[in-house]
C-alpha cells in the first residue's frame, strides 16, 4: 500500500534521506525508530506529500502524493508530535472536520470519551487554548474516528497521562488488521504489544527492518 523506492531528500548541503527504499503493507503495524535528525519526520512528510523527492518515488495505494495528493490524504489519518496551531474553537474545528472529511461528529465524540475527555464541556474554547493533553486526545479521537486504511502516529503518547496511554492502546487494539499503522516513536516499549515490525533509522538511512 505504500511504496518507497530509493527516495533521496536533501535540504540545502544536509541530505536528510539518502535513498531509502522500503514496503508498508496491509496489516504492517511498525515502530519507525532513531534519533532525532535520522530522518523519520521527512520519512512521514514525504508519504503524506509534504515534500518533493530530489531522487527515487513513492506511491501511496498506487498514487503519487504529491500530484494526488488530496485523493491520498482521504485515506490516511495522521496525529503530529506537536498539535497545529488552529484557532478555531473547538465546536468550529468539528464542524470543518464533519463536512470536509463526511466523519459523523458523534462518531467523534464517542472516541474522544473513550480517550476520557469530556470535549462537550470545551466546544466554545479555541483548539489552541487547550492543554497539550487534550490536544492530543482530541486529535486521535478525530483519526480514529476517521477510519482510514492508513494511520501514521507521530509520538502519539507525547502529552498523554498513564490512564490517557492505556485509553489510546485499546483504541489501537479494535482496528481492524487490514489497516496500516505506523508509530514514530522513541519509546519502543509502549508499542511493542501493538507493532509487527521494527524499522530503525540514521543519518536519513534504514539501518534495520525486522518482523518481530
Amino acid at each position: 500500500m505504500i511504496h518507497i523506492d530509493k527516495i533521496t531528500k536533501k535540504f540545502g548541503k544536509n541530505i536528510s534521506l539518502n535513498s531509502v527504499s522500503c514496503d508498508f503493507n496491509a496489516g504492517d503495524s511498525i515502530a519507525l525508530m532513531g534519533a532525532n535528525g535520522a530522518g523519520k519526520t521527512t520519512l512521514i512528510r514525504m508519504i503524506l506529500g509534504y515534500y518533493h523527492a530530489d531522487n527515487g518515488k513513492i506511491l501511496v495505494n498506487n498514487m503519487d502524493p504529491i500530484k494526488e495528493r488530496v485523493e491520498i490524504l482521504k485515506e490516511v489519518s495522521f496525529v503530529p508530535q506537536l498539535p497545529p496551531p488552529i484557532k478555531l474553537s473547538v465546536d468550529e474545528l468539528l464542524y470543518f472536520i464533519e463536512k470536509s472529511s463526511n466523519i459523523s461528529r458523534e462518531k467523534i465524540y464517542y472516541y474522544v470519551n473513550e480517550m476520557s475527555l469530556d470535549i462537550k464541556a470545551h466546544l466554545h474554547k479555541s483548539f489552541f487554548s487547550l492543554s497539550g493533553g487534550m490536544k492530543q486526545k482530541l486529535l486521535i479521537g478525530i483519526s480514529a474516528a476517521k477510519e482510514s486504511s492508513i494511520y501514521i502516529y507521530d509520538e502519539p503518547t507525547a502529552n498523554l497521562d498513564p490512564r490517557a496511554r492505556e485509553n489510546f492502546y485499546k483504541i489501537l487494539q479494535e482496528r481492524k488488521s487490514s489497516s496500516i499503522s505506523l508509530f514514530v516513536t522513541h519509546r519502543i516499549e509502549e508499542v511493542k504489544e501493538l507493532v509487527n515490525r521494527e524499522i530503525y533509522m540514521d543519518l536519513g538511512e534504514i539501518i534495520s527492518d525486522e518482523n518481530i
